[in-house]
């Protein structure tokens, strides 16, 4: 464990022992995948605590990690966490640039706005949404005028609100030997099983936000797979067996 760890580690106990002692929500930054693997290796010394990890919407990627008294374990998160969602569109859509993920992310960063302050980034049609840190909000709507070369209005909207953006998926159906792994991810991102075999042993394989070293575990319906720089996608079912001993899985991809 380096130095980094240790300390990000130490305050989420801090964190934990602070919201049981003063019985009052307590919240963390935004954390990233391999954040989210320090804390589920804490989870058991931090259940006093009742830790909630949520990102804004259902299946968010970058998540806050939140310990609630019991007082309010009946709340939605929503209502409860300090996120708040900017949607970005351009000023005028005759002359805008199609802005992907990284504009967005460059353009907030080029703010000031440190990383651990914002959550995902989701692309609409013409727009984006950005969750971040409710502090941050109103500073990044004032202020982010420009993603590359596109005047953009930013406008704060509600968690609860019908503007925020569906959850937006692609159904992928097939076959596999078993549903390791190291079988589902090839299927997911349309790759042969060996230019995948690497990534987890690369540290890049996260299960539901747990770090997966050997490619041969066993996934389950329900998981969450995260692959670094390549996507994430849900083990949605699992079917019956083929003549061939294949079995068949359904997968949907967030894109």
């Amino acid at each position: 464990m380096n130095r980094e760890e240790e300390l990000f580690r130490n305050r989420l106990k801090d964190l934990a022992a602070a919201s049981e002692r003063k019985q009052c929500p307590m919240f963390s930054d935004f954390l990233g995948l391999n954040e989210q693997n320090i804390f589920h290796s804490l989870e058991r010394d931090l259940a006093f605590a009742h830790p909630v990890l949520f990102g804004g919407l259902p299946h968010s990627e970058r998540q806050m990690l939140g310990f609630l008294p019991d007082a309010l374990s009946f709340m939605p998160a929503q209502e409860l966490f300090p996120i708040h969602c900017i949607r970005i569109v351009p000023s005028d859509n005759r002359y805008a640039q199609e802005l992907g993920h990284r504009d967005i992310l460059g353009a907030v960063l080029h703010l000031g706005i440190d990383r651990c302050k914002t959550g995902d980034i989701r692309i609409g049609e013409h727009c984006a949404y950005l969750f971040a840190h409710e502090k941050m909000a109103p500073f990044i709507a004032e202020n982010l005028i420009r993603v590359r070369h596109t005047p953009v209005t930013a406008s704060v909207i509600s968690l609860s609100s019908e503007q925020l953006p569906a959850v937006r998926t692609v159904r992928i159906e097939g076959s596999v030997p078993s549903p390791r792994i190291d079988a589902l991810i090839p299927m997911a991102f349309h790759a042969s099983r060996s230019s995948m075999k690497e990534l987890c042993a690369g540290g890049k394989v996260f299960r539901n936000g747990r770090l997966i070293i050997d490619g041969s575990t066993r996934a389950v319906p329900g998981d969450i797979i995260s692959v670094r720089g390549e996507g994430r996608f849900l083990f949605l079912e699992e079917g019956g067996t083929s003549k061939k001993g294949r079995i068949f899985v359904v997968l949907e991809k967030f894109v």
